[in-house]
């Protein structure tokens, strides 16, 4: 019974026609013997499995072969050839770096250039994962590599070129092996399956090259491995099935869960893929990498970057033509910065849980708006609560409307009746350029920083009552202010931002809130529908309003929040992310 022998080494290439994506690498290699303008040494880089030590052993013999062919192979039939291909020949010497990296290696060496080849022009010594010898080996190497004896040549392998000293580079002539692209591996996946009489599927080999990341060796065995599996019969589904990939069909749910906004949907989904043992960062990248393809897909100019065959580039643009760009854009920027916090987040669970309502919610409607959700978070049902909560006469007081004494501010300016030209307005002074107003929306009440909304804010007021404008000074909105805080003791996320924030007027009911902190900013806008009634009670004035102000210069630390605090502390000290990963500590 004839021994098995995997496909990796059974259909090792052994000329270069029969290289895989190497072509212009091997055609240089070719030429350089034809024109006999040979180098002294040689440098293959490359990730594994793309060919390195295979294409430095089919140019050691075809240097020596003695009659080569017109396009520049071996013949096979010498007998420097025919004692290469029984593994004979004196004159090519293969050597691993990785269990022979010392000084003394590189002295044994050194004697073994010495010897002459043995009916044959060139001695050819080819080195394998040369990355591995110490300093002092790469430094013994030296002198023997620059100026060797005129029958010699060097064939240096390595994964890692960075790793190489820069004098032996200097020594060298650098060869970069490319990745094996994914049609050449199903190409040779195909010939080799017909070689074989293996059936196969054009989807199930694109898995596998997908699964092999460039390395045709690691092509060959996942190929090999899954053969045996499904006893000769490579489908799809067994690929899927035996390699435990995740398969495409769930991330296409998911986009139509996303494209719905169906939230139920989408968990469901991800426990599906919890369920069937996959990592939650794997399939969060993996997510990721769907809405690139998608995003490539959906141009025709662009699903050439779409590493695939023409029918799963065709099932993957009619998924695309559903989204739109902006939508795919947005997604991914939410995929990718669940994978940059996930290392850091206590529940990775809850983490991509929300990642996924977010996606769910881009294409809803902000409430009371129309547009895109931009991944803000909203709730899942219809919420049927009135926006405006009516103030109870404990907590709202009517404040007098005498003026107050000359002492306590300046002097209170009247606000102007309903429908009244705003000539008594005074422009709002001119910020330096770190701030800037931005425009917050809040369930019931949109904030502008524009006074030509105005008029459309005040059609929101309570129900045709007519229009309170009691005069109030700083003083007393100071006081109101601080009389809101006292009222709500366990809105402890409010009441810390309304005493970081003191409202400043700007016109005379408008006034503005400048907060050092998104965080900040964000406390006070969730809870701006029952401060503005509050307020607007307290001061008896219906025509308050209230512009937040978010500083964009450098904050200081007192304004910071606690996480803000956490994360300038990494960004300055990086030495503190290694002990935090190495106590495995987390902000409370």
């Amino acid at each position: 019974m004839e021994n098995y022998i995997v496909s990796a080494r059974k259909y090792r290439p052994a000329t270069f026609s029969s290289v895989v994506g190497q072509k212009a690498l091997t055609t240089t290699l070719k030429n350089s013997i034809s024109k006999d303008r040979l180098a002294h040494a040689y440098l293959f880089c490359g990730s594994r499995g793309v060919g390195k030590t295979s294409c430095a052993r089919i140019f050691a013999k075809t240097i020596n072969c003695e009659h080569r062919t017109p396009d520049g192979e071996a013949c096979n039939e010498c007998v420097s050839c025919r004692e290469f291909n029984k593994g004979n020949s004196l004159n090519i010497v293969e050597l691993d770096a990785a269990s022979n990296n010392g000084v003394d290696y590189m002295r044994e060496l050194t004697e073994q250039v010495q010897v002459p080849p043995v009916n044959a022009r060139y001695r050819v010594f080819i080195v394998d994962e040369v990355h591995m010898l110490s300093t002092q080996a790469f430094n013994a190497f030296l002198k023997t590599l620059e100026e060797p004896p005129a029958y010699v040549i060097f064939i240096l392998a390595t994964t890692e070129k960075h790793k190489i000293i820069p004098t032996i580079l200097s020594r060298c002539q650098i060869y970069d092996f490319n990745r094996i692209t994914i049609q050449d591996m199903v190409e040779h996946l195909q010939y080799i399956a017909g070689e074989e009489s293996i059936s196969v599927e054009p989807a199930a080999l694109n898995v596998i090259a997908r699964k092999a990341d460039g390395a045709m060796r690691d092509a060959l065995s996942i190929f090999d491995q899954v053969a045996a599996s499904s006893m000769g019969n490579v489908t799809y589904r067994s690929t899927v099935d035996n390699l435990n990939i995740l398969d495409y069909e769930y991330y296409d749910r998911l986009v139509d869960a996303f494209l719905t906004g169906d939230v139920p949907a989408a968990l469901l989904i991800y426990k599906e893929i919890r369920d069937k043992g996959f990592d939650s960062q794997f399939f969060i990248n993996g997510l990721a990498a769907h809405f690139r393809d998608l995003m490539v897909a959906r141009d025709p100019s662009t699903v050439v970057l779409l590493e695939a065959s023409d029918e799963a580039r065709a099932a993957m643009a009619a998924v695309a033509a559903k989204c739109t760009p902006a939508f795919l854009y947005k997604a991914m920027d939410l995929c990718n910065d669940a994978d940059l916090n996930y290392r850091m987040a206590s529940n990775k669970q809850l983490l991509v849980e929300l990642t996924l309502i977010k996606l769910c919610q881009l294409l809803s409607p902000s409430p009371g708006e129309s547009g895109a959700g931009e991944g803000r978070l909203r709730p899942i049902a219809k919420d049927n609560a009135p926006h405006n909560v009516a103030p109870s006469p404990q907590t709202a007081p009517k404040q007098a409307t005498a003026a107050p004494p000359a002492t306590y501010g300046p002097a209170p300016v009247k606000a102007p009746a309903a429908g009244a030209p705003r000539a008594d307005y005074v422009p709002a002074p001119k910020t330096i350029d770190r701030q800037r107003t931005t425009t917050l929306r809040t369930p019931g009440l949109s904030l502008k920083s524009s006074a030509s909304r105005h008029e459309g804010d005040e059609e929101s007021m309570v129900d045709n009552k007519p229009r309170r404008s009691s005069a109030f000074t700083d003083d007393q909105l100071k006081a109101a202010w601080g009389a809101i805080i006292e009222a709500h003791p366990k809105e402890h996320l409010l009441i810390n931002a309304m005493r970081l924030a003191i409202p400043v007027r700007v016109e005379a009911t408008r006034f503005g809130v400048t907060v050092e902190s998104e965080a900040i900013r964000d406390a006070i806008a969730q809870s701006m529908d029952i401060l503005m009634s509050e307020l607007r009670t307290r001061l008896d004035n219906d025509y308050i309003k209230l512009e937040i102000v978010l500083n964009k210069g450098k904050a200081t630390v007192t304004s910071l929040t606690d996480s803000e605090v956490f994360a300038v502390m990494r960004q300055n000290h990086p030495y503190l992310n290694t002990l935090i990963e190495d106590l495995h500590l987390t902000l409370q």
